[in-house]
Parts: C-alpha cells; sequence; structure tokens
C-alpha cells in the first residue's frame, strides 16, 4: 500500500456485494474522498458488471473472489459475501497484505473463527475487524454506565427476546440463513444478541439449549438450522439467562432485552432504541441518551481512519471478541445436540 503520507487513498476491493453492502457500507465509503473503490467481485461475473455500472464505475469487475483477495491494485478487502466465505476469503487476503473488513457473522463455526483470529496474529500491521451489531448501538453506553454504577444493583436475571415471521411461510424457499453450508452453525440472531450482551454484562460462561423446526421442507431442500431456539445461559458475574429466539413467530412483539438487579431493573428496546428503569418500589421511567454517550454508526469511517493512521483506535468488533460470541454459537449447538450444559470454551 502506497505511504498515506503521499497519497491518502484507500483502495477498496468489495467481495460479495449484495444488499447489505449497498445499503448498509457503499454510502459511507462512496463519500470519503480518500476511499477508491478499485475491484468487485459479486456472485457471477455478471452480476460484479451490473454493480460496477450503477455504483462504482471506475471499479474492475471480477469474476473470481480470489482475484479480488490478491489484487495488486487493492489495499483492504471488504467482505460483504455471507458467512461461508468469511474464512478463506480472510485467510487469502492477509496473506496478501491487505485489511480486512469482514460482514457479521464472524464465520461458519469456531473452527474457521479460530483460523481467521490465528491469521490476523500473524498480521499485526493489517487491520481486521468485523461488522457490528447495530442492535443496541444508540444507548448501550447509558446501558453500561447504569450497570456499572449499580442503578439495578447485582444483576442476577437477564430475559430477551428476538422473534420474527420471517419463515412463517412454509411455501418460501429455504433463506440463506437457513442453510448451513453457507451460513453454518448460525441461528437467526444468536449471535448478534451474544455480542451485545458480552458488551453489557461480560461473556457468557454456559450454555444449556433446546431448539425446534417448524417447516424441515422447503421445496427439495431439508432444513436443519432451526426455525426457533431457547437458551439458557449463565454469565460470568453469576447472572442467569433466558434467550428466545423464533423465525415463525405470528405477530411477534419487538426485540427486547430486560436485566433484573437487586435494586431494580433495566429494559432495553431494541425497535425503538429507548432505556426504561425502575427502582426498587418505583416505577418505570424513561432514561434519556445523553448526545455525549449516544454512538450512532460510524462503521466505516473508523475502519479507514484505522488503515490510514497506525496510531488510530483499532476499530470494533475485533476478531478477538468475534471468538468471544463465537465460543457461545459453537457451544449452543453442541448443547442442542447434546441436550446437556455446556461450558463455554
Amino acid at each position: 500500500m502506497a505511504s498515506t503520507s503521499e497519497s491518502k487513498v484507500v483502495r477498496i476491493g468489495i467481495i460479495g456485494a449484495g444488499d447489505i453492502v449497498k445499503q448498509r457500507h457503499l454510502p459511507a465509503l462512496k463519500a470519503m474522498p480518500e476511499v477508491k473503490i478499485t475491484a468487485v467481485a459479486n456472485t457471477s461475473l455478471a452480476s460484479s458488471k451490473a454493480f460496477c455500472a450503477e455504483h462504482a464505475p471506475d471499479a474492475e469487475a471480477i469474476e473470481r473472489w480470489e482475484d479480488v483477495a490478491s489484487h495488486p491494485n487493492v489495499d483492504v478487502v471488504w467482505i460483504g459475501a455471507t458467512p461461508w466465505l468469511h474464512c478463506p476469503a480472510t485467510l487469502l487476503a492477509l496473506a496478501n497484505g491487505k485489511h480486512v473488513f469482514t460482514q457479521a457473522r464472524m464465520a461458519r463455526d469456531l473452527a474457521e473463527a479460530g483460523q481467521m483470529w490465528e491469521a490476523s496474529i500473524r498480521y499485526p500491521e493489517l487491520v481486521t475487524s468485523i461488522c457490528p451489531a447495530p442492535h443496541g448501538m444508540a444507548g448501550g453506553e447509558v446501558v453500561k454506565k447504569l450497570i456499572a454504577e449499580g442503578a439495578i444493583g447485582d444483576v442476577h436475571q437477564v430475559v430477551l427476546n428476538s422473534f420474527n415471521d420471517g419463515w412463517f411461510d412454509p411455501a418460501k424457499p429455504a433463506h440463506w440463513r437457513q442453510r448451513v453450508d453457507v451460513s453454518g452453525l448460525q441461528v437467526l440472531t444468536l449471535g448478534i444478541y451474544v455480542e451485545v450482551l458480552h458488551k453489557w454484562l461480560g461473556d457468557i460462561t454456559e450454555v444449556q439449549a433446546a431448539s425446534g423446526l417448524m417447516f424441515p421442507q422447503r421445496g427439495n431442500y431439508t432444513v436443519e438450522v432451526p426455525d426457533y431456539l431457547h437458551v439458557l445461559c449463565k454469565f460470568r458475574n453469576g447472572a442467569q439467562g433466558v434467550l428466545m429466539f423464533s423465525g415463525v413467530a405470528s405477530h411477534p412483539p419487538g426485540d427486547q432485552v430486560t436485566i433484573f438487579g437487586s435494586e431494580g431493573t433495566l429494559i432495553y428496546d431494541f425497535v425503538a432504541d429507548t432505556i426504561k428503569l425502575g427502582k426498587r418500589g418505583g416505577a418505570l421511567e424513561d432514561v434519556p441518551i445523553p448526545a455525549d454517550l449516544r454512538r450512532t454508526w460510524t462503521v466505516e469511517r473508523d475502519f479507514v481512519n484505522a488503515v490510514l493512521d497506525p496510531s488510530a483506535p483499532r476499530p470494533k468488533p475485533d476478531f478477538i471478541e468475534g471468538m468471544r460470541y463465537m465460543r457461545v454459537v459453537q457451544a449452543v449447538a453442541v448443547a442442542e445436540d447434546s441436550g446437556e450444559r455446556q461450558n463455554v470454551c
């Protein structure tokens, strides 16, 4: 990569240019004058050309993702593909001296996540990061502050629900998230909310899980990824949790977590990004999110800053944090199959 003092240009090659890249990442990337999208590999050469024609006319449309990961005119490999490609694309990109931003979830399973993490250690000069969960981003710092200050005392119970009806129609073909070969052990929003809860409450250390398939057959495809999942968990601080997920919930309520403590209750509404706090003996009241604690989406800017300036903060979550939630995802999968409580390790 050319010296930032000479050029201040970050050349980005995109692997997987679907809706998440177009809607979530591309507007911010294109708004930065120091960013240049130079290469794109989508699901086919035709789709790569179509993306470039509409969104990046100066970029080279490429058929093979491997050729983006090793492209001489690329500094950063931006992986927008589904989880099956996160590990191999990351490994090849790092081996070719590229910084790596990968879409969440980190990988299909813990073994792949471990390979990514180990590769990042071998190349510490390269910036690596996973797309963070936007869930709870706005008020997360307030939640952490309230818990740390003892606003609800010692946390003892956590109840989280994440329900939707996206898989409720049995006539719909299997979504890519329902395909083990593509999504691996990831189930619904499990990994997303484990990432969030780890930030707020510390690590989950034990899990027990039960799941079910309401519609195991979708056309000619036999689904293995659960339609719904219930997880009992224990946090390192001793709190116990019940985490419930569903893709087949008719008239689902909005995603929410309730945190019970010895002195009160804290509720976060992930849809509205609102916080309620109730003290012992009092009513639940709205908690404002101060401007100085409200976090907004600056993911693309944070990553580019770290690439341009080695002294800038490294973006989060990094691969270590990804490993932390992937350990839980793996343990939940083992607990589902075995029916036994599993330590997270």
